[in-house]
């Protein structure tokens, strides 16, 4: 059985991230990790134009410092971007403070106090390191677009079959998802849009 959400458990056991939004406003916050891909991301900005959905970006630094004029055209478009470090390490293989340094010199290309860990995978000391500067951000369902074993078909089924009001999904724009997400993503829009949801980024706030 393929983890495509995170056990209640687990969420209470690390309630400082972010894990879920409010519910009560019909919204879904779709999240993109390990761009700006140059062919990748321009794609799913024109999904997500079609369906006027807003969505946040996790980038890697590296990536950013590459493909400059991609990242900006995220942000023209009024998108939200987060940090997902500057290589796109893996915390649970990298000392506390080679990946707070990791995290930072990402800091220099992407201005945000947003942080999603690569992986999901980041220790209770980096957390404690981390959440006094960023929002670390986790999710409530996976599209396992990256993997290579689920279908485009399975990664719709994914989100239909998971995905409630408040959810943070997750979806990669990258080489290694890109036929996935660019067949799932616009599926995923045209079904809850029908529903009447719509799409923000995380630091969207509810009229009061």
């Amino acid at each position: 059985m393929k983890a495509v959400t995170v056990p209640v458990f687990l969420r209470m056991f690390y309630p400082s991230l972010l894990w879920k939004m409010p519910e009560g406003n019909m919204q879904l916050f779709i999240t993109f990790d390990d761009g700006p891909h140059p062919e990748v991301t321009p794609a799913v900005l024109d999904i997500l134009a079609h369906y006027q959905a807003k969505s946040t970006f996790f980038c890697v630094g590296d990536n950013v410092r590459r493909y400059p004029e991609v990242y900006q055209s995220i942000i023209n478009q009024g998108h939200l971007t987060g940090n997902h470090s500057f290589e796109h390490v893996n915390g649970w293989k990298t000392p506390l403070n080679e990946y707070y340094e990791n995290v930072n010199l990402c800091r220099k290309y992407i201005d945000s106090v947003w942080f999603r860990p690569p992986y999901g995978r980041i220790t209770p000391k980096q957390i404690q390191a981390l959440k006094k500067e960023y929002t670390i951000v986790m999710w409530s369902v996976l599209s396992l677009d990256f993997d290579p074993e689920t279908s485009p078909e399975q990664c719709v089924d994914y989100v239909l079959n998971h995905a409630t009001d408040g959810a943070i999904i997750v979806f990669h724009d990258s080489t290694k998802a890109a036929e996935k997400v660019l067949f799932a993503l616009p599926k995923v829009l045209e079904h809850y849009s029908s529903k009447g949801y719509t799409f923000s980024r995380l630091d969207y706030e509810a009229p009061k």
